[in-house]
């Protein structure tokens, strides 16, 4: 069965250790530097042990978001250069979300297309929030026009909250704590969510009527509220369309990172085998556990393959090798 995995990053050491302190992504070891900027043989030979035929990489954090003007632009140029020589390189076995210059928004437009039209790749990732703004802010309308007119998707990824926002919800807490619980346990995860639901509450789906959005992480919290959201927006905020289906009509998920079974059939009985997409969340995790998640769950086997491979052809465009 062909596998896609859509969550899976990596980075160009060289760029990334010039322009920041590698340490801000709480998951950077010294053995995940070397994993990270793989695009070669040991991303591959790992790939081929558990049975994934193809991976759409994206950039990790710390990236272009954090810089400004052409120092920005530059940096998310590189990256998706280097991303795509080995997208030349192994066309059957990566593809490609560009990295963007997220602080200028016309360039990060212009880079979109640039990514998809010349470097061949599916779409774009965002690491969360840029200078503490949301994507239905207007300045970045003109990324949204633009995956919208090429019809590609936008990959909503975590980022680490601001520090307001970590100083009154997360600071305190001994040892690592704090830190961990300000992403991968929980802080990323119901920041995504708030991400999307502003999206949808705010009219950004309305104003852009072919956006798509993917998270990742079983959902990022959604799949288990959005029956609330529905209660507490049609009894108390007048609202006559369910949250939930403008949601689940724009967004897909996929369960990088998530390995457990509950939570899938969470996911599923809310977005549909229809929405959901295989992810691993390379090299933060293994593929041995994505792997093994995909082949447990209780599946019938047309659901098993749109979630393995068939809606991430659709929805990214990818062409399996003959």
């Amino acid at each position: 069965m062909r596998v896609v995995a859509l969550e899976e990053h990596f980075l160009v050491p060289s760029l990334v250790e010039a322009k920041f302190d590698p340490s801000t992504n709480p998951g950077f070891t010294a053995e995940r530097r070397n994993t990270l900027g793989d695009l070669g043989e040991t991303r591959l030979k790992d790939m081929d042990a558990h049975g994934i035929t193809q991976q759409v990489i994206s950039a990790t954090l710390p990236g272009a978001d954090l810089l400004d003007g052409t120092e920005g632009i530059e940096f998310a140029q590189a990256t998706n250069d280097r991303l795509a020589q080995a997208v030349r390189e192994h066309p059957t076995r990566f593809g490609g979300f560009a990295h963007l210059p997220m602080r200028e928004p016309q360039a990060a437009a212009e880079e979109l297309e640039r990514a998809i039209r010349e470097l061949g790749f599916s779409g774009a990732m965002v690491n969360g929030l840029t200078e503490h703004r949301f994507l239905d802010d207007p300045r970045f309308d003109p990324i949204l026009k633009t995956a919208a007119r090429l019809e590609v998707p936008i990959y909503i990824h975590p980022n680490i909250p601001p520090k307001p926002v970590y100083d009154i919800y997360y600071a305190g807490l001994p040892g690592l704590a704090g830190p961990l619980l300000g992403s991968g346990v929980f802080g990323w995860h119901s920041e995504t969510a708030i991400h999307v639901f502003r999206l949808a509450l705010s009219g950004t789906f309305e104003r852009h009527p072919k956006l798509t959005i993917i998270v990742g992480h079983m959902g990022e919290m959604l799949p288990f509220i959005l029956g609330r959201a529905d209660d507490v927006l049609m009894e108390r905020a007048g609202f006559t369309t369910p949250i939930s289906k403008v949601i689940t009509d724009r967004v897909y998920i996929t369960t990088a990172g998530v390995f457990t079974v509950s939570p899938f059939l969470n996911a599923l009985t809310t977005f549909g085998a229809d929405r959901i997409m295989f992810s691993v969340d390379y090299p933060y995790h293994r593929n041995a556990q994505g792997r093994f998640l995909l082949d447990a769950l209780p599946l019938s086997h047309a659901d098993r393959e749109k979630i393995a491979h068939g809606n991430a052809d659709r929805v990214l465009k990818l062409r399996p090798a003959p």
